[in-house]
């Protein structure tokens, strides 16, 4: 699908179930309407995309894109931009891309918002035990069963940890406080003086570990925090504290997850798992003390209608001549995924 060959092309990368939801009517024609359209409904395909790039300026990528790296840049040697629509970009670039002076944008500011909300919706959950109660009602325990759990807390005065001052971590950060949480931070890269302006203590992991009635992980997936919540540190959670993920599974092993959450000791809200779907046999299906969402912590309309206009605005600077708003470096392709 093309547009006007007198306008500067430019390749969109995304499937039509995605662009439905990326792209406003309004932001679309924003797009169509200063730019040449190659438009691949078969997105995951290599050869379309190689087909495709020859004389485009920018290319706008989604979940699923191949990786641009040098045999694909041999085809695009005219392009400028590569405009992802979600946040970590290192599935989709190389390092050549950025040797060869290509700017890479990415959406992740926009997806914070959804998810710190859906790990405050968890954090609640998990303090007032609302899982359980649930589960114990829809698989016919009695009233007076069903009425039984851990203790209840409510947020106001709570002790909060959470791992990662990441941009999703500083907005949950926000709305815990906003309802009186205590909220500490473990954050290698956090420093003292911004800690103090985000209103947090910093503390040492296993610190906040053995001090939080409620622990959110906010952290980016990376080398170093591969399994950073391995059964050792899982263990060090008090008896009745909860454990919200809505970032990567990459953080947590999830087989030591299941193991503690087997005993009954520790809650947890889970967004992400290693397999994805989420196994019909997977351990976690079935215990009570376990809140579980399909991947879907960003999944607004909202959101995704930003995600879409965040890319198209990037395409329309660089054909403007204008600096990118949400640009980054090589540095980026530490986060893995």
């Amino acid at each position: 699908m093309t547009g006007s060959a007198e306008l500067p092309k430019v390749v969109v990368s995304v499937p039509p179930s995605l662009r439905e939801a990326f792209f406003t009517a309004a932001t679309w024609r924003r797009l169509a309407t200063a730019a040449d359209l190659t438009v691949l409904d078969t997105h995951t395909d290599r050869a379309a995309l190689a087909a495709a790039l020859p004389g485009a300026r920018a290319l706008i990528t989604s979940w699923g894109t191949p990786q641009i790296d040098a045999e694909l840049l041999f085809c695009a040697t005219e392009l400028e931009l590569v405009a992802h629509t979600g946040s970590a970009v290192a599935p989709y670039v190389t390092e050549e891309v950025f040797r060869r002076g290509v700017r890479v944008t990415q959406a992740g500011d926009e997806m914070a918002r959804p998810v710190a909300e859906v790990a405050l919706a968890f954090t609640l959950a998990l303090l007032h035990r609302t899982h359980r109660f649930d589960h114990a009602l829809r698989t016919g325990a009695s009233w007076e069963t069903a009425s039984r759990a851990p203790d209840r807390h409510e947020i106001h005065g709570s002790a909060i940890g959470v791992i990662g001052a990441s941009r999703t971590g500083r907005a949950y950060i926000a709305l815990a406080q906003a309802l009186g949480a205590r909220v500490s931070v473990t954050d290698p890269y956090l420093s003292p003086s911004e800690a103090d302006r985000l209103g947090v203590r910093l503390l040492p992991l296993d610190e906040l570990l053995t001090g939080s009635r409620i622990v959110a992980v906010h952290a980016p997936a990376t080398e170093e925090t591969r399994h950073v919540l391995d059964a050792e540190r899982l263990a060090l959670l008090s008896d009745g504290a909860g454990l919200v993920n809505t970032a990567r599974s990459w953080l947590v092993d999830e087989s030591a997850l299941a193991a503690e959450l087997r005993t009954g000791r520790i809650d947890a809200a889970v967004d992400v798992f290693d397999a994805e779907p989420l196994p019909v046999g997977h351990a976690f299906r079935a215990l009570p003390n376990v809140l579980l969402t399909p991947h879907t912590a960003a999944g607004t309309v909202e959101c995704r209608n930003r995600l879409g206009a965040s890319s198209v605005t990037e395409v329309l600077r660089l054909l403007d001549g204008l600096p990118p708003l949400t640009a980054v470096g090589v540095e980026a392709l530490v986060r893995l995924h």
